[in-house]
Protein backbone atom coordinates (compact mmCIF):
# COMPACT_ATOMS: atom_id res chain seq x y z
CA UNK A 1 0.00 0.00 0.00
CA UNK A 2 1.47 3.07 -1.03
CA UNK A 3 1.30 5.59 1.93
CA UNK A 4 1.41 9.88 2.16
CA UNK A 5 4.19 10.71 4.23
CA UNK A 6 5.21 14.28 3.01
CA UNK A 7 3.15 17.01 4.03
CA UNK A 8 2.77 18.78 1.01
CA UNK A 9 1.40 15.52 -0.51
CA UNK A 10 -0.92 14.20 2.49
CA UNK A 11 -2.16 18.08 1.77
CA UNK A 12 -2.75 17.55 -1.72
CA UNK A 13 -4.17 13.97 -1.87
CA UNK A 14 -7.08 15.17 1.08
CA UNK A 15 -8.04 18.38 -1.75
CA UNK A 16 -7.83 15.31 -4.39
CA UNK A 17 -10.26 12.74 -2.40
CA UNK A 18 -12.42 15.68 -1.99
CA UNK A 19 -12.57 16.39 -4.96
CA UNK A 20 -12.68 13.53 -6.91
CA UNK A 21 -16.65 13.29 -4.49
CA UNK A 22 -17.23 16.10 -6.09
CA UNK A 23 -16.52 14.84 -9.80
CA UNK A 24 -18.43 11.70 -9.11
CA UNK A 25 -21.86 13.11 -7.61
CA UNK A 26 -21.38 15.84 -10.93
CA UNK A 27 -20.75 13.58 -13.37
CA UNK A 28 -24.00 11.12 -12.06
CA UNK A 29 -25.99 14.12 -12.05
CA UNK A 30 -25.10 15.18 -15.45
CA UNK A 31 -25.61 11.72 -16.62
CA UNK A 32 -29.00 11.22 -15.35
CA UNK A 33 -29.98 14.80 -16.99
CA UNK A 34 -28.57 13.76 -20.06
CA UNK A 35 -30.58 10.53 -20.11
CA UNK A 36 -34.12 11.84 -19.23
CA UNK A 37 -33.70 14.92 -21.92
CA UNK A 38 -32.48 11.84 -24.41
CA UNK A 39 -30.89 13.41 -27.78
CA UNK A 40 -33.62 16.08 -27.97
CA UNK A 41 -31.42 19.11 -29.50
CA UNK A 42 -32.46 21.91 -27.21
CA UNK A 43 -31.31 24.57 -25.01
CA UNK A 44 -31.59 22.33 -21.73
CA UNK A 45 -29.08 19.54 -23.82
CA UNK A 46 -27.31 22.53 -25.19
CA UNK A 47 -26.11 23.86 -21.64
CA UNK A 48 -25.43 20.27 -20.67
CA UNK A 49 -23.15 19.54 -22.99
CA UNK A 50 -21.12 23.01 -22.49
CA UNK A 51 -21.30 22.96 -18.49
CA UNK A 52 -19.87 19.24 -18.50
CA UNK A 53 -16.69 20.67 -19.75
CA UNK A 54 -17.10 23.95 -17.83
CA UNK A 55 -17.40 22.06 -14.72
CA UNK A 56 -13.45 20.21 -15.76
CA UNK A 57 -12.09 23.77 -16.23
CA UNK A 58 -13.53 24.49 -12.77
CA UNK A 59 -12.18 21.18 -11.58
CA UNK A 60 -8.87 21.96 -13.18
CA UNK A 61 -8.61 25.32 -11.46
CA UNK A 62 -8.93 23.73 -7.96
CA UNK A 63 -6.98 20.76 -8.74
CA UNK A 64 -4.23 23.50 -10.07
CA UNK A 65 -4.85 25.77 -6.51
CA UNK A 66 -4.61 22.60 -4.14
CA UNK A 67 -1.32 21.07 -5.74
CA UNK A 68 0.78 24.29 -5.41
CA UNK A 69 4.44 23.04 -4.42
CA UNK A 70 4.11 20.01 -7.37
CA UNK A 71 0.98 21.50 -10.25
CA UNK A 72 1.59 19.01 -12.79
CA UNK A 73 2.32 21.45 -16.37
CA UNK A 74 -0.34 19.02 -18.50
CA UNK A 75 -3.33 20.94 -15.60
CA UNK A 76 -2.66 23.73 -17.73
CA UNK A 77 -3.14 21.89 -20.59
CA UNK A 78 -6.15 20.23 -19.79
CA UNK A 79 -7.81 23.46 -18.59
CA UNK A 80 -7.19 25.39 -22.38
CA UNK A 81 -8.61 21.47 -24.02
CA UNK A 82 -12.05 21.99 -21.94
CA UNK A 83 -12.41 25.00 -22.63
CA UNK A 84 -12.07 25.24 -26.44
CA UNK A 85 -14.46 21.70 -25.84
CA UNK A 86 -17.12 23.85 -24.01
CA UNK A 87 -16.79 26.55 -26.85
CA UNK A 88 -16.65 23.87 -29.62
CA UNK A 89 -20.00 22.03 -28.19
CA UNK A 90 -21.56 25.21 -28.28
CA UNK A 91 -20.82 26.36 -31.97
CA UNK A 92 -21.98 22.73 -33.43
CA UNK A 93 -24.46 22.05 -30.81
CA UNK A 94 -27.31 23.29 -32.79
CA UNK A 95 -25.43 21.14 -36.22
CA UNK A 96 -26.46 17.97 -34.77
CA UNK A 97 -25.66 14.78 -32.89
CA UNK A 98 -22.76 13.87 -35.38
CA UNK A 99 -21.08 17.27 -34.91
CA UNK A 100 -21.18 16.74 -31.27
CA UNK A 101 -19.82 13.80 -31.16
CA UNK A 102 -17.04 14.73 -32.87
CA UNK A 103 -16.15 17.69 -30.55
CA UNK A 104 -16.85 15.30 -27.38
CA UNK A 105 -14.78 12.72 -29.09
CA UNK A 106 -11.67 15.02 -29.78
CA UNK A 107 -11.51 16.53 -26.27
CA UNK A 108 -12.73 12.41 -24.85
CA UNK A 109 -9.08 11.43 -26.57
CA UNK A 110 -7.00 14.78 -25.87
CA UNK A 111 -8.64 14.79 -21.77
CA UNK A 112 -7.90 11.49 -21.54
CA UNK A 113 -4.05 11.55 -22.21
CA UNK A 114 -3.62 14.36 -20.23
CA UNK A 115 -5.18 12.78 -17.30
CA UNK A 116 -2.79 9.42 -17.84
CA UNK A 117 0.13 11.92 -17.65
CA UNK A 118 -1.29 13.51 -14.25
CA UNK A 119 -2.01 9.95 -13.10
CA UNK A 120 1.08 8.82 -13.99
CA UNK A 121 3.02 11.86 -12.18
CA UNK A 122 1.16 11.49 -8.73
CA UNK A 123 1.22 7.65 -8.28
CA UNK A 124 3.02 8.20 -4.91
CA UNK A 125 -0.11 9.57 -3.57
CA UNK A 126 -1.67 6.44 -4.19
CA UNK A 127 -5.50 5.33 -5.56
CA UNK A 128 -4.09 7.01 -9.01
CA UNK A 129 -4.78 3.37 -11.06
CA UNK A 130 -8.06 4.55 -11.14
CA UNK A 131 -7.32 7.29 -12.81
CA UNK A 132 -4.94 5.89 -15.41
CA UNK A 133 -7.48 3.43 -16.00
CA UNK A 134 -9.79 6.12 -16.57
CA UNK A 135 -7.50 8.44 -18.45
CA UNK A 136 -6.69 5.64 -21.26
CA UNK A 137 -10.75 4.46 -21.20
CA UNK A 138 -11.41 8.10 -22.32
CA UNK A 139 -9.19 7.86 -25.53
CA UNK A 140 -10.78 4.84 -26.65
CA UNK A 141 -14.44 6.64 -25.93
CA UNK A 142 -13.55 8.93 -27.62
CA UNK A 143 -12.23 7.26 -30.56
CA UNK A 144 -15.85 5.19 -30.40
CA UNK A 145 -17.74 8.82 -30.27
CA UNK A 146 -16.02 9.85 -33.44
CA UNK A 147 -16.47 6.94 -34.89
CA UNK A 148 -20.15 6.89 -34.09
CA UNK A 149 -20.82 9.84 -35.39
CA UNK A 150 -20.90 8.78 -38.48
CA UNK A 151 -23.47 6.32 -37.98
CA UNK A 152 -27.12 6.48 -38.26
CA UNK A 153 -27.73 5.21 -34.84
CA UNK A 154 -25.29 8.62 -33.27
CA UNK A 155 -27.11 9.35 -30.11
CA UNK A 156 -26.02 11.85 -27.42
CA UNK A 157 -27.10 9.33 -24.51
CA UNK A 158 -23.69 7.40 -24.70
CA UNK A 159 -22.45 10.80 -23.40
CA UNK A 160 -24.11 9.50 -20.30
CA UNK A 161 -22.71 6.16 -20.18
CA UNK A 162 -18.84 8.05 -20.36
CA UNK A 163 -19.91 10.18 -17.65
CA UNK A 164 -21.30 7.61 -15.16
CA UNK A 165 -18.11 5.41 -16.25
CA UNK A 166 -15.52 8.57 -15.44
CA UNK A 167 -17.21 9.41 -12.29
CA UNK A 168 -16.82 5.53 -11.16
CA UNK A 169 -13.79 5.65 -11.49
CA UNK A 170 -13.36 9.23 -9.76
CA UNK A 171 -15.11 7.95 -6.69
CA UNK A 172 -12.78 4.55 -6.60
CA UNK A 173 -10.06 7.08 -6.82
CA UNK A 174 -11.27 9.35 -4.03
CA UNK A 175 -11.98 6.02 -1.77
CA UNK A 176 -8.26 4.74 -2.38
CA UNK A 177 -6.99 8.33 -1.55
CA UNK A 178 -9.25 8.29 1.69
CA UNK A 179 -7.79 4.88 2.85
CA UNK A 180 -4.02 6.02 1.88
CA UNK A 181 -4.67 9.15 3.87
CA UNK A 182 -6.32 7.78 6.75
CA UNK A 183 -2.90 4.75 7.13
CA UNK A 184 -0.86 7.56 7.12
Amino acid sequence: MTTVTDMNARRTAVALRNLYVVRFGFALIWAVLLFLIGSASGPMSVALLVIYPLFDVAAAITDLRSSKPARPAALYVNLALSLLAAIGLAATANSGVPAVLRVWGAWAITAGIVQLIVAVSRRRLGGQWAMILSGAISTIAGTVFILQAGTPTASLTSLAGYATVGGVFFLISALRLHRTVKNT
